[in-house]
C-alpha cells in the first residue's frame, strides 16, 4: 500500500477519529497505558494494532525517561526530578532513536490499515530528522530572552508543580535543591557552544541575566517579601491540610533547598554568563554559525514542513504585505481617515482611544474583555465545527517575573487528565504595546477558535498513537492560529472597522515576519534593520517590534510557520470549495484540519484530497 492511497478520507461520518469522553481519563496516570485499538479478525487490523502499541511503547519509554514531560503531561512518577541536560544522556538518547527507528521499521508496512500507515510514516520521518539533526544541536541560545531553563525552573514550579499532599510538597523542595545540579549542566551546555563560536548576541544578556537575578530577589534570600519560588510554595501549602509540624518542616526545608540548592545554582549561571557578554557581538542571524546557511535551510523546512527556499518565503512576504496595506487602505477609508497609510499607521500606533490605562484597573478591564470575547465566540462555534473541546479555557496576565521579556501572548495547553485548564496568556506588562483593535484577534488565536480547541481536541482524540496527541508542527499549529484570527469575519464578527483593522494588522505582523526573518538569517539584516521594517509597515509599538525581531534571531526560522501554515489551509479550503460546490461543509474541512492531530502540509494535502474525493463519491 503506498503512503498516498493510506492518507483515505478521515473526516467523514463513520471515518473519522472520534473523541469521547473517556479520552481524558487515564491517558497519562501511568507512563506504560497505551492506547486502546478497536479490536478485529482482520489480519491487516492485527498488524495495525501491533503497530500502535509499538508507537505508544517508545513514546511512553521516552516519557518515562523525562521527569520534566511527565508533570507536562499529569503523570508524578519522577515528580522530584528534573531532566538530565547532560551530553552523557543526549547520547542515551540518541541511541533510544536508532533503535526505536530500527523498531518501527521493520514492521510490515503492507498490512497497516490506512490511519496507522499515516502514523508509521510520520513517527519515521520524526525519528529520522531527529538523528539527523543531532549535527544542529548545538546551533541554538540554550539560555535567551524567550525561554530557556533559567526561566522554565520558576515557570514550570509555579504552573506545573501541584502540591495536594506532603509528599508533593517534599517533591517540589526535591527540585529546587535539584535546581543547582541542573544550572551545572546548562553552564556545561553553553560552554560546549561557546567552544564551537556560537554565543547568542549582546543583546540577549542584558535580558537573561536580569530576569535570572529576579529568581534570586526577595526572601530568604533577602529581607523583602518572599522570592517568587517561596511564594509560591508558601500560597500552595496553605491551600492543604498539612499538619503544624508538617508545615514548619516543609518551610525549613525549602529555605534551606533555596539557598544551598536554587541560588548557588543561579549564580553560577549570572556568573558565566557575565562573562559570556563580554565575548558577545551583534552579528544576529545564523549565517554566522559553522555551516549557517545549511543550517537555516534545514530549519525552514523543519519549520514549514515544505521545500520552499529562503527567498521563495522572503518574496511570499512582500507580496502578502503589499495586498494587507492595501486592504488596510479600504479601512482608512471607511473610518474618513485623511493622509498616507504610514499615517494612518501611527494614528492606530499612538492615539490613545485604542489603549487601557497602564494600572490594575486597565489591565483587569483588558482581562475581563478578552473572557467575554471567548464567551461569545464558544457560543458561535456550532456554525463552524462538529467538534468542539471538553477542557476549560482560562486566561491570565504573564506573571511578573518574566512579563518583561516574554512575548505579547501565548497559550498552555490543559492536562490531558483534565486537571489543568488550558491557559491564554496575555503580556499586560506594556500596555501600549497591547492596543484595544488587536483584542479580539489575540483571543481567537491563542483562546477559541485557535489553539485551545486545536490542542485540547488534539489531545482528547482517541484511536491515534500518543506521539500523535502530543506533537506537533508549528506550520500545522501556528497555521491554524492565524487562520483562526480570520474566520470569525466570516460569521459576522468585526464589525467595528477598527477591530477589523487589528485582524489585518494581526495578519500584516505574520507576514512581516516571513520578510525579516529570512532578512536577517539569509540577507545578514541587522536587528536595527528588521526592527525598521516593522516600524515602518506596521500599526504596531516599536517595543512590539523589538521583542519580535530578537525572537527571530535567536530562534531561527520559527517564525515562518505562521503564514505560510495559513496560507496552506486557505488555499485548501478553497480548493475544496471550488470541487464540492453545495457539498461543501465548513464543519467537516474544519474536522479534516483538527482531527488528525498536527500533521505536516504535505500530508494535510493529500487528507483534504482524500475528504474531497469521498465526499464527492
Amino acid at each position: 500500500m503506498t503512503f498516498k492511497k493510506s492518507i483515505l478520507i478521515i473526516a467523514m461520518s463513520g471515518a473519522l477519529l472520534s473523541a469521547c469522553s473517556e479520552s481524558q481519563k487515564a491517558q497519562t496516570s501511568d507512563t506504560n497505558n497505551t492506547v486502546k485499538q478497536e479490536k478485529t479478525t482482520d489480519v491487516t487490523m492485527s498488524e495495525s494494532e501491533k503497530a500502535n502499541q509499538l508507537f505508544d511503547a517508545i513514546f511512553n519509554a521516552g516519557i518515562d525517561r523525562n521527569p520534566v514531560m511527565q508533570t507536562y503531561l499529569g503523570i508524578k512518577k519522577d515528580y522530584d526530578k528534573w531532566h538530565d541536560l547532560s551530553e552523557e544522556n543526549n547520547a542515551k538518547e540518541l541511541a533510544f532513536l536508532k533503535s526505536d527507528l530500527e523498531k518501527i521499521k521493520a514492521l510490515n508496512v503492507d498490512k497497516l490499515d490506512p490511519q496507522t500507515l499515516i502514523s508509521y510514516h510520520l513517527y519515521v520521518q520524526k525519528l529520522e530528522n531527529n538523528i539527523s539533526d543531532q549535527k544542529w544541536r548545538f546551533h541554538n541560545y540554550p539560555v535567551n530572552q524567550m525561554r530557556g531553563t533559567h526561566s522554565q525552573v520558576p515557570a514550570f514550579l509555579i504552573n506545573q508543580h501541584s502540591i495536594s499532599n506532603l509528599k508533593e510538597a517534599q517533591d517540589y523542595i526535591s527540585r529546587v535543591k535539584g535546581t543547582k545540579k541542573l544550572m551545572e549542566q546548562l553552564v556545561t551546555q553553553l560552554k560546549l557552544r561557546e567552544e564551537r563560536g556560537i554565543i547568542a548576541p549582546k543583546f540577549v544578556f542584558e535580558h537573561v541575566i536580569r530576569d535570572s537575578k529576579n529568581i534570586l530577589v526577595g526572601a530568604p534570600f533577602d529581607a523583602g517579601k518572599d522570592s517568587t519560588i517561596l511564594a509560591d510554595f508558601t500560597s500552595k501549602i496553605n491551600k492543604i491540610e498539612l499538619s503544624d509540624a508538617d508545615k514548619l518542616t516543609l518551610f525549613a526545608d525549602i529555605e534551606t533547598a533555596l539557598n544551598n540548592g536554587l541560588k548557588p545554582g543561579y549564580e553560577q549561571l549570572i556568573s558565566y554568563l557575565t562573562e559570556l557578554e563580554a565575548k558577545a557581538d551583534t552579528r544576529d542571524g545564523a549565517w554566522k554559525f559553522p555551516d549557517g546557511k545549511a543550517f537555516f535551510n534545514n530549519a525552514l523546512k523543519r519549520t514549514t514542513t515544505t521545500d520552499l527556499t529562503a527567498d521563495e518565503i522572503h518574496n511570499i512576504g512582500l507580496n502578502e504585505v503589499a495586498r494587507i496595506h492595501d486592504e488596510m487602505r479600504l479601512i482608512m477609508e471607511k473610518v474618513g481617515f485623511e493622509g498616507e497609510l504610514a499615517e494612518f499607521l501611527e494614528f492606530m500606533r499612538t492615539d490613545k482611544q485604542f489603549y487601557y490605562a497602564g494600572d490594575e484597573a486597565g489591565r483587569q478591564q483588558y482581562l475581563d474583555e478578552a473572557v467575554a470575547l471567548i464567551e461569545d465566540m464558544k457560543g458561535r462555534l456550532d456554525s463552524l465545527f462538529l467538534t468542539k473541546p471538553k477542557a476549560q479555557l482560562k486566561v491570565k496576565a504573564v506573571e511578573a517575573f518574566r512579563e518583561k521579556s516574554a512575548g505579547k501572548a501565548f497559550y498552555q495547553q490543559p492536562a490531558p487528565d483534565g486537571s489543568r485548564p488550558g491557559i491564554y496568556y496575555a503580556n499586560l506588562y506594556d500596555m501600549e504595546a497591547m492596543p484595544t483593535y488587536q483584542m479580539a484577534a489575540l483571543a481567537y488565536h491563542e483562546g477559541i477558535p485557535g489553539h485551545h480547541m486545536q490542542f485540547a481536541i488534539k489531545q482528547e482524540l482517541t484511536g491515534i498513537p500518543m506521539f500523535r496527541k502530543f506533537g506537533g508542527y508549528t506550520a500545522h499549529t501556528e497555521g491554524w492560529g492565524l487562520y483562526s484570527e480570520m474566520i470569525p469575519k466570516e460569521i459576522g464578527l468585526y464589525q467595528d472597522p477598527y477591530s477589523d483593522f487589528g485582524r489585518l494588522a494581526m495578519e500584516l505582523w505574520r507576514a512581516c515576519r516571513l520578510v525579516v526573518d529570512t532578512g536577517i538569517h539569509t540577507k545578514k539584516w541587522t536587528r536595527e534593520q528588521g526592527i525598521a521594517y516593522y516600524v515602518a509597515n506596521t500599526p504596531n509599538a516599536k517595543s512590539d517590534a523589538v521583542k519580535m525581531v530578537e525572537r527571530h534571531i535567536v530562534m531561527p526560522s520559527q517564525a515562518t510557520a505562521y503564514k505560510i501554515g495559513m496560507i496552506k489551509i486557505i488555499e485548501l479550503r478553497e480548493g475544496a470549495k471550488a470541487a464540492l460546490g453545495d457539498k461543501f461543509d465548513i464543519r467537516e474541512f474544519h474536522d479534516v484540519v483538527l482531527r488528525n492531530g498536527p500533521v505536516p502540509l504535505n500530508v494535510l494535502t493529500q487528507l483534504v484530497n482524500e475528504y474531497i474525493e469521498a465526499k464527492k463519491a
